[in-house]
């Protein structure tokens, strides 16, 4: 205990020192724009976000998206006004052919020292593209070093029905739909007297493309491209719908639609009533990644709703397909924040960034404050009871009260990297983890005889690294043709991939058919055009010549 006491009486002096040298300084507002969401936003009010801005100097005042971020963007292009920062996902070309951002190339290798440490020798996957090698975005969309300790798969059934069915195995699909059908059979009702829904999708705005057609390419042991399949040998593009096995995974919906186990609800309804059904505890079976359903399991989990919230399952189409989520990529670069020409002080803003990519600063957003939010014993730091209680209760009160992973906002180091005193940056490592499940969990995990429901996944050993990371994240320059390709490619699922799982099975192959003729005529010039970005990010990285 002296030890312990000593180091919390050596960090409370460190930040008393800290806080006041920074509070002595003026403090800058800046804008920002952001095309992720964050209901957890409160403007920098919350503890961390109090503590940064005294030791930086710096308060953000920042929106997130609501709708679709890229009409956003374009909005803001178009204006000439722009927030100090922006992190525009996709749009990032818009941004750079209005002139609206600032090559921080200079700026990095003079004034970052801790992005350029967090970088390392990887400073070129920072860079625009091939033709224009500026620097204009520092990433914040992924990660440097991270281990998937717990790899989410999208393949997820309701913890009540597998203890229900003694934790049958869940390696295909038809494993994942023998769950669904034998629990909806014998509880066609809920508890309130609501009807059991076996699986739900969401159609809504972007989000079409997780829960509705990315799973394809999980669920037939493809990775994520985003909307490509980029051949391996040839490095040749072209969309994904046109791997024949793809065509099963959509006639496997179908065929649940058939059956009655495809929510009606399906493609008409709005995230939030997605999210409430999910929260509710009627839906038994989901295919969707984690970060879009998180606030409706954290509502699962505080209400104690723990045998509804949900195992994870690297489900495929059939046996000997080896589902991919584990593919070895690198660090992707890609989507992250800028500062724009309308930023008066882009110093100091640079400062505030390279501070979130510090020591310091990554320990405080993913920590908190050393003995108000943790505590460090012999040696490893620990959340103070307190806030270990609510982060497992209730993940979304725990990040509003507290403001810890709020600030993610710069280049940083992912799970399973340590700092110089041996622990871990992220909260996110195994006794975490471990820590962190509910007693249902735990049930399921020693049932399936696994530690971590992502051991039920392929080893990235199984797989062969991805030389240009994944496609989807690959910059498309504003005067690309190829930048129209999203919304017309989008505009031809969105209409052919709702009528064929909706369909009679005999009309399925011809509307499956009819989209890809349409795809054909109107999509293939684009192909050689994603294909040569693909071959330049390659050249760019070094990969070839």
């Amino acid at each position: 205990m002296k030890k312990t006491s000593a180091v919390l009486l050596s960090g409370f002096m460190a930040l008393g020192l800290t806080s006041s040298l920074a509070s002595a300084q003026s403090v800058t507002t800046i804008t920002g724009f952001f095309a992720d969401t964050n209901s957890n936003w409160v403007n920098m009010q919350d503890d961390v976000g109090k503590e940064i801005t005294k030791r930086t100097g710096v308060l953000l005042k920042a929106e997130f998206a609501v709708g679709d971020p890229d009409q956003k963007i374009n909005l803001i292009a178009a204006s000439g006004q722009y927030p100090d920062i922006i992190a525009p996902k996709g749009a990032a070309g818009v941004l750079i052919d209005a002139g609206a951002m600032l090559d921080l190339t200079s700026m990095i290798n003079k004034s970052a020292p801790n992005i350029k440490k967090v970088i390392g020798n990887q400073l070129n996957r920072m860079k625009f593209s091939n033709k224009d090698q500026g620097i204009y975005f520092i990433p914040n969309n992924d990660t440097i070093g991270q281990v998937y300790f717990d790899n989410d798969a999208w393949f997820k059934l309701q913890l009540g029905a597998l203890k229900e069915q003694k934790y049958p195995k869940v390696k295909t699909l038809k494993d994942f739909e023998k769950v669904i059908a034998d629990y909806v059979k014998k509880h066609p009702k809920t508890a309130d007297g609501k009807p059991t829904i076996g699986l739900t999708l969401l159609a809504d705005d972007w989000r079409f493309v997780i829960t509705v057609t990315n799973p394809a390419f999980w669920a037939t042991g493809g990775w994520d491209d985003g909307e490509w399949y980029v051949d391996p040998k040839t490095y040749k593009a072209k969309p994904h719908f046109f791997k024949p096995e793809e065509r099963e995974y959509f006639r496997w919906l179908n065929h649940m639609n058939d059956i009655g186990l495809l929510d009606k609800e399906s493609f008409t309804q709005k995230y939030d009533q997605y999210l409430s059904k999910i929260a509710s505890g009627r839906v038994v079976g989901l295919i969707d990644a984690n970060w879009q359903i998180g606030d409706a399991v954290n509502s699962l989990k505080a209400a104690g709703k723990l045998d509804q919230m949900y195992g994870r399952f690297p489900a495929v189409l059939k046996t000997g397909i080896k589902a991919a989520y584990n593919a070895p990529t690198g660090f992707r670069g890609g989507y992250g924040v800028g500062i724009t020409k309308s930023a008066k002080d882009p110093a100091k803003i640079l400062k505030f960034l390279d501070f979130l990519s510090s020591d310091e600063g990554q320990i405080l957003n993913n920590w908190g404050i050393e003995g108000k939010h943790y505590r460090v014993v012999n040696g490893k730091r620990e959340f103070l009871p307190k806030y270990e209680e609510l982060r497992k209760k209730d993940p979304a009160a725990f990040t509003r009260e507290t403001g810890i992973g709020n600030y993610s906002i710069s280049l940083r180091y992912g799970d399973g990297v340590k700092d110089k005193s041996g622990n871990y940056y992220t909260t996110n490592f195994p006794e975490q983890i471990l820590d962190g499940y509910t007693d249902a969990e735990k049930a399921a995990l020693k049932a399936y005889k696994v530690k971590f429901w992502g051991d039920l996944l392929p080893k990235a050993n199984q797989f062969k690294p991805i030389p240009w990371a994944a496609a989807w994240s690959i910059p498309v320059p504003q005067d690309s043709a190829l930048s129209e390709f999203w919304n017309r490619e989008q505009e031809i699922t969105r209409k052919y991939i709702p009528r064929a799982i909706l369909a009679d099975p005999k009309d399925f192959d011809a509307i499956y058919d009819e989209m890809l003729n349409v795809m054909d005529k109107q999509l293939s010039k684009y192909n050689d055009l994603m294909t040569q970005l693909v071959q330049d990010r390659l050249k760019l990285w070094g990969v070839l010549k």
